[in-house]
């Protein structure tokens, strides 16, 4: 029996997966490790960290099978951050994580000096607070000394690679949201890495996701001839995982921020830039719209704000007849927004409420406000031309069969639950087991493992209305837009 770990590398833990060669999940591990906030809007961690827990996770993970048996591995981890080391391969300084907007300045040189239409031109994207380019400029700027003992620029799941085998790879899907990659041609921006004052030798040779970068040299116990691919950045590892390959397959992920993912057999850019052109895993390309507050509004409403922890129990007020017809809206903006509109001074707000406005009105609005987010995005794909005709949904929100209910009938779609959710740690899987020739492509590989357990379908009446409502609701933002910048400069 042949076994694969997938490794989905987390912002707040690590996840392994054993595999076998008919796709059944053997086992899985969690591990922990901490999240570091040294000033307001930083957010970072120490890569020797994940090293750790990857390490102590797969002693579990492989502690009832011979370990000779495992024939490969694959990893999917969170985007964007930047690790780099010096010529001794220690790490310099923690990570700098997606989610940290320490780079608002450098944000605004890339896109208002260098200009928008010249970063897309190069890397078919704009700049982004999260992106690793603006992290680059930033360590450079401030953190000069530490910028001149670059020797190795990475990131994270990449950091875990380097570890198991030695070899400095980064995948194209990952490498999509650095800002330095031509994502068209497949290949460094020699360019974008003058303006970020780097060299081609410090970064990492690229490899399509399924491609072998090496064999495990790590002593950790696992065998020598264990193989490791490429791997790929978290959403791209979800959409392998949750079987969205092939031209016009979508799905939506509902975690701590929220995603739709729609791949695509051509190269293609938003001349918006409201979504992302990013390469996908399985050797095509795809186009990316993520919101930073998803299932993390419904958690802050009911963790912070009403002092629960049973979500169900705040949802089972909200009945058939109520969806689409809440007077109460949510605009779910509390980190700011990336896309469609690319801005970091929008912010959350509930509007509508009257004195007969209750608890669960809230609660249903912050599930609808989320939904509605996402339809932007999706407004964005339609304007390209892109038939969207039904979607996966997967992630932690993705539980709620309210909330499923909610954005089949936003979005108009049958979406599909796959039976597998595990997401970024079994796509990682499914790209070792491509890379040891069990399967010959993604596609062929994610046709013989994904199955769906559950559809849910759009109800007519409840489309209507939630038609009528996602109206309202795209005129909020526009409206409040220059007050939420007015507010930033108090």
């Amino acid at each position: 029996m042949q076994y694969f770990i997938g490794i989905d590398l987390g912002t707040s833990a690590v996840k392994l997966l054993l595999v076998d060669g008919t796709g059944k999940i053997c086992s899985t591990v969690s591990r922990d490790y901490p999240l570091m906030f040294p000033h307001p809007g930083w957010s970072e961690q120490n890569p020797e960290d994940w090293w750790t827990a990857v390490q102590d996770g797969l002693k579990e993970l492989t502690a009832g099978i011979d370990v000779n048996d495992v024939a490969g591995i694959g990893c999917g981890g969170q985007m964007h951050g930047l690790v780099i080391l010096d010529e001794n391969d220690n790490v310099i300084r923690p990570a700098i994580l997606w989610n940290d907007g320490r780079t608002y300045k450098e944000v605004e040189y890339l896109n208002g000096v260098i200009g928008k239409q010249k970063l897309s031109a190069l890397t078919a994207n704009i700049a982004f607070a999260g992106f690793t380019a603006p992290k680059l400029l930033w360590v450079q700027k401030n953190e000069p000394e530490n910028f001149k003992r670059i020797a190795k620029i990475m990131l994270p799941k990449d950091f875990i690679n380097y570890k198991l085998t030695g070899v400095h790879a980064c995948d194209y899907s990952d490498a999509s949201g650095m800002l330095l990659l031509d994502v068209e041609h497949k290949c460094w921006s020699k360019e974008m890495l003058e303006i970020c004052g780097v060299s081609e030798s410090q970064m990492p040779k690229l490899f399509e996701s399924y491609e072998v970068i090496g064999n495990v040299t790590a002593d950790i116990g696992l065998p020598k001839t264990a193989k490791v691919v490429g791997g790929a950045g978290d959403n791209a590892a979800a959409a392998v995982g949750t079987g969205t390959v092939g031209d016009g397959a979508c799905n939506i992920s509902l975690g701590t921020s929220g995603t739709v993912f729609i791949s695509s057999e051509k190269f293609g850019v938003d001349s918006t830039n409201g979504l992302h052109a990013f390469a996908h895993a399985d050797g095509r390309f795809h186009l990316m719209g993520c919101m930073l507050s998803a299932a993390s509004c419904n958690k802050w409403l009911c963790d912070e704000i009403l002092k629960t922890k049973d979500y169900p129990a705040e949802q089972k007020d909200i009945t058939a007849d109520k969806l689409g017809a809440n007077r109460v809206y949510f605009l779910p903006y509390l980190m700011g927004e990336r896309s469609p509109i690319n801005d970091t001074n929008a912010r959350a707000t509930f509007l509508g409420m009257t004195m007969d406005s209750t608890r669960s009105d809230m609660v249903q609005a912050v599930l609808e406000g989320v939904a509605f987010a996402i339809r932007d995005s999706f407004e964005v794909a339609k304007s390209l031309g892109i038939q969207i005709e039904r979607s996966k949904v997967c992630g932690g929100g993705a539980k709620s069969p309210l909330w499923r209910k909610i954005f089949a009938n936003v979005l108009n779609l049958p979406l599909d639950i796959p039976q597998t959710e595990e997401g970024p740690g079994y796509g990682g899987a499914m790209l070792a087991m491509v890379g040891c020739g069990l399967f010959d492509s993604v596609k062929s590989c994610a046709d013989a493992l994904v199955t769906v357990r559950e559809t849910v379908q759009p109800d007519p009446e409840i489309a209507a209305r939630y038609e009528k409502r996602y109206q309202y609701f795209r005129q909020i933002y526009p409206t409040l837009k220059g007050l939420f910048a007015q507010l930033q400069e108090q």
